[in-house]
């Protein structure tokens, strides 16, 4: 084999199995050789890292194989969608770097699946039940015994027609009827005992207004959509496992006898993104944010695409993200400290590195000259040369952070401490000299000399000390908000624990939630400062303060008042902690 013919193989054999069978299609001339996706959001509130995870393989499927990729609402029930939840969807799916084909909705094609409804209860594959919600789930059965039929599985015809148009007029209130498909009661597949087709619902629809009083269910308007648009590939996450046969059959059905063949919609199935300490049910974040748990859908805290961007993450970390992990046919618990990761690999190449001071204490220089200040120059980004430099004020009084200053050090305590001598960085090196205390003992100056040959860039600087430590200047910095940010779930799976507190003290699931927050997930410190440079940052600015983390400009933030946001520590230490 030559290397030409080794690389391909290589290639080949990385693939993801959804890839494999994209190229598998491809090579057999299925569906006249397009490759065509949706991203299928239902606007019900805001998109989570989860739906990354599926963004990035609808979209990036069609990129990879040059097809098309189209944006889809599934908007089929108006009790809990809104316009707001569709903007930001679409700004979450831009900001990601991903661009939609066409723009969709399932309202689109309600008259479409009315008619389709209709053919069905003509040809006698469906007919309305009028028994409640709780009978027609008693009458199921169970995986390993057959369902009971309704007794108004054999309706007439057009008995059914007429209340189905009733159901869509307003005459029938809601939880009176629905539609069911006739299928098989006794089928090894609960999907297909007659599955619910259509109900009603009176709640004004966002884009429909009140034209339709019966709406259609998921199931039956997923793959008919999916037929209407000419989608090739259907990628869901492992619970439409079960679901692939009555999508199939459906499909079977809409086409009504026209030979599909090989240019039909498939479904392929991946395991979704799950992450230690994240809770990603959109039932459960919406209680977070209705009852003031957390700050809104954005709340840096929240696993929310809107929210890792307050935070400081980056696009393209979440993509890497995304990649590292892959896809599979079965569920895994992945280690947030993996997200983490990649978010420091992304960040450490684009942040800028600034000077932050976030528990000050002050240092003066006393053989330092008052009333002189001198520029020192900052490298921007050391793993970016083109990223350039800014000036940072050195003076006589400067503000330095409290922990790096102990009066009586260990041995291998390399920071300030009486005698010892450390760099501070892009400056000098200085000797500690001692520190005054208030009447309670608290250190509130911290006092050192400079040797004037140590500037940083001059001959002299090449003198060796272990420590390096970071400062701004008392009179050349401002004032600054900095907010901490940490897992808002203090147990590793809280689905899980919420499911075992709930069933534990029979409470309901606000009150299973108060008892698993995390009270560390934000701290707020106001006596902070930062350099003169971070006056004009922006929201989205990827900034790193030196030696404490990676941070960002809150979208709160103003000229008055800067607020920075901690998008994740320089390292890991959550694992050590907790370990």
């Amino acid at each position: 084999m030559n290397e030409i013919e080794n690389t391909e193989a290589l290639e080949k054999k990385s693939l993801n199995f959804i890839e494999q069978a994209v190229e598998k299609d491809l090579q057999e001339g299925k569906n006249g050789g397009r490759v065509q996706t949706r991203f299928p959001p239902e606007p019900n509130g805001y998109l989570h890292i989860g739906h990354a995870k599926a963004i990035c393989l609808d979209f990036g499927i069609a990129e990879q194989y040059g097809g098309v990729c189209n944006l889809r609402f599934d908007d089929t029930n108006p009790t809990k969608e809104d316009m707001e939840y569709v903007d930001a969807i679409k700004e979450d799916i831009q900001w990601l770097g991903f661009h939609w084909e066409h723009e969709y909705y399932a309202s689109d094609y309600f008259q479409q699946l009315w008619d389709f409804a209709i053919r069905l209860i003509k040809q006698g594959k469906a007919y309305i039940d009028e028994q409640s919600s709780e009978q027609i789930a008693a009458q199921k059965g169970t995986p390993t015994q057959p369902g009971t039929e309704s007794p108004y599985r054999n309706r007439p015809i057009e008995e059914s027609l007429d209340l189905f148009n009733k159901m869509n007029s307003g005459e029938i209130e809601e939880g009176k009827m629905v539609l069911r498909a006739k299928i098989d009661m006794a089928s090894p597949n609960m999907h297909f005992r007659d599955p619910i087709i259509y109900r009603v619902v009176k709640t004004p629809h966002h884009r429909t207004g009140d034209t339709w009083k019966a709406y259609p269910m998921y199931d039956f308007a997923h793959g008919q959509s999916d037929f209407f648009e000419g989608v090739t590939h259907s990628l869901c996450t492992l619970e439409f496992v079960p679901h692939r046969p009555l999508y199939d059959l459906f499909v079977d059905w809409v086409k009504d006898g026209k030979e599909l063949d090989d240019n039909r919609p498939h479904q392929y199935e991946f395991n979704k993104l799950n992450l230690n300490y994240t809770l990603m049910s959109k039932r459960n974040l919406l209680i977070l944010v209705k009852e003031h748990l957390v700050n809104g859908w954005d709340d840096p805290r929240m696993p929310t695409i809107c929210a890792f961007r307050r935070r400081g993450y980056s696009p393209e970390s979440i993509r890497k993200f995304v990649d590292k992990i892959g896809y599979t046919t079965y569920d895994a618990l992945n280690d947030f400290a993996l997200l983490e990761s990649a978010v420091r690999e992304d960040l450490n190449a684009r942040a800028t590195r600034v000077s932050a001071v976030i528990n000050p204490v002050k240092l003066v220089i006393t053989n330092y000259p008052e009333g002189q200040t001198e520029e020192m120059e900052a490298i921007n980004n050391p793993e970016d040369p083109s990223a350039g430099s800014h000036i940072i004020t050195f003076s006589r009084e400067l503000w330095m952070e409290r922990e790096d200053f102990m009066e009586v050090a260990p041995k291998k305590y390399f920071r300030m401490t009486p005698g010892q001598e450390v760099r501070l960085k892009n400056a000098y090196i200085v000797k500690c000299t001692g520190c005054k205390k208030d009447e309670d003992g608290n250190i509130v100056e911290v006092y050192a000399e400079y040797d004037p040959d140590t500037k940083t860039g001059m001959p002299g600087s090449n003198r060796k000390v272990k420590g390096t430590l970071h400062w701004v200047s008392c009179a050349h910095c401002l004032p600054a908000e900095v907010r901490l940010y940490d897992r808002l779930w203090k147990v590793e799976n809280p689905r899980d624990e919420l499911a075992a507190i709930r069933e534990a003290q029979n409470c309901d699931a606000l009150t299973a939630m108060k008892q698993m927050i995390n009270p560390e997930s934000l701290k707020i410190l106001n006596n902070c400062y930062v350099e003169q440079f971070l006056e004009t940052a922006k929201p989205l600015d990827y900034l790193q303060f030196q030696r404490i983390g990676y941070f960002n400009v809150d979208k709160d933030s103003t000229a008055d008042h800067l607020i920075f946001n901690r998008t994740c520590s320089l390292k890991d230490t959550w694992s050590k902690i907790n370990k």
